[in-house]
């Protein structure tokens, strides 16, 4: 949150210094259909916001309130599920205000906006990496595993894994702040600053080496995660004991990888190379999929696949019934 604080004074200094005359407040696309049609997709998105929020939230009180699950996996996941509730938040609450007023945006909101969404996305790569380390030491390292995987150690990784992308997220941002703008209308549901940088007069260079340095630094975590993977497959598929417990405590993750890798693909792709041709409601779900689908399925996932987390889930629901009951 001060990060956030931090960025939007900065923002609005920056905003104030240069006087970006033009770009004061920004227009956003997607929603020139009826007023009808406006309070429909109203109530679907507030419903996916609450299945997001409820969902993701109940993972993380479970995971909180059971000391048995304050393990390396575990953590990590909680952090999955914080880090979906954040990018969520960069999102829906806007969009909705959106649905049922004007779709504009002021300039410093624009640049926040952007930095949550983009550094969720890279926060998601980061706890991938790290579960996926986490399961090969696990696998592979089992006799070191307790004593490596300490509290300090996971508790290192974990800040790291918030730090690194919001810091790339936040030079990222910065690099653009304050520039002049030539133009003041988006073609997105929402900000990203791939879309404000199109409407700089004069795009700095520096935004270019930054967005190429971050792209490669996150590339980096896919092959790592890949490679890990690849290898624990390797690894278990000889051995049935092997093999089955990778399919408890691996599976989800790979799962959650392949639905968070193929949405930010098709999002990254349909931004690059889409048509202009398709109708405006497949432009809108192609912008928000990778929003709307791995926060989703993610909990869902994890929740039916991870014994633990399942069975004190269930306990909880059957507890609740019970005291109904009396």
């Amino acid at each position: 949150m001060c990060v956030l604080r931090s960025l939007s004074a900065l923002v609005s200094r920056l905003f104030m210094m240069e006087n970006v005359s033009v770009g004061a407040i920004l227009t956003l696309s997607g929603l020139n259909f009826p007023f009808a049609y406006r309070i429909i997709l109203f109530a679907l998105v507030l419903l996916c916001y609450l299945v997001i929020l409820l969902s993701n939230f109940t993972i993380i009180v479970v995971i909180l309130a059971d000391r048995k699950l304050h393990k390396p996996m575990y953590i990590l996941l909680c952090n999955l599920c914080i880090n979906a509730v954040y990018g969520s938040v960069g999102l829906y609450p806007k969009f909705l205000v959106d649905l049922l007023s004007s779709h504009v945006i002021s300039y410093a909101g624009c640049m926040l906006q952007g930095f949550v969404i983009h550094s969720s996305n890279c926060c998601d790569f980061s706890i991938l990496a790290l579960m996926a380390y986490d399961r090969y030491v696990a696998l592979c390292r089992p006799l070191v595993y307790q004593s490596y995987m300490t509290r300090q150690r996971m508790s290192l990784f974990v800040f790291f894994s918030w730090f690194m992308p919001l810091f790339c997220m936040f030079t990222n941002t910065a690099s653009i702040l304050g520039k002049k703008l030539c133009g003041s209308h988006i073609n997105r549901l929402y900000c990203v600053n791939q879309m404000v940088v199109s409407l700089i007069c004069s795009p700095p260079r520096s935004h270019t080496v930054i967005t190429w340095l971050n792209v490669a630094f996150y590339f980096f975590h896919f092959l790592f995660v890949c490679w890990s993977y690849g290898y624990l497959i390797k690894l278990c598929i000889s051995s049935t004991q092997m093999w089955k417990k990778f399919k408890q405590t691996c599976m989800p993750h790979v799962i959650c990888l392949v639905i968070y890798t193929t949405t930010i693909l098709l999002d990254l792709s349909y931004m690059r190379f889409g048509s202009t041709d398709v109708s405006q409601h497949l432009n809108n779900f192609m912008a928000i999929e990778f929003l709307l689908i791995p926060p989703i399925f993610n909990p869902l996932i994890y929740g039916l696949q991870l014994t633990l987390i399942r069975n004190r889930i269930v306990g909880l629901f059957h507890s609740k019934k019970k005291i109904h009951s009396f």
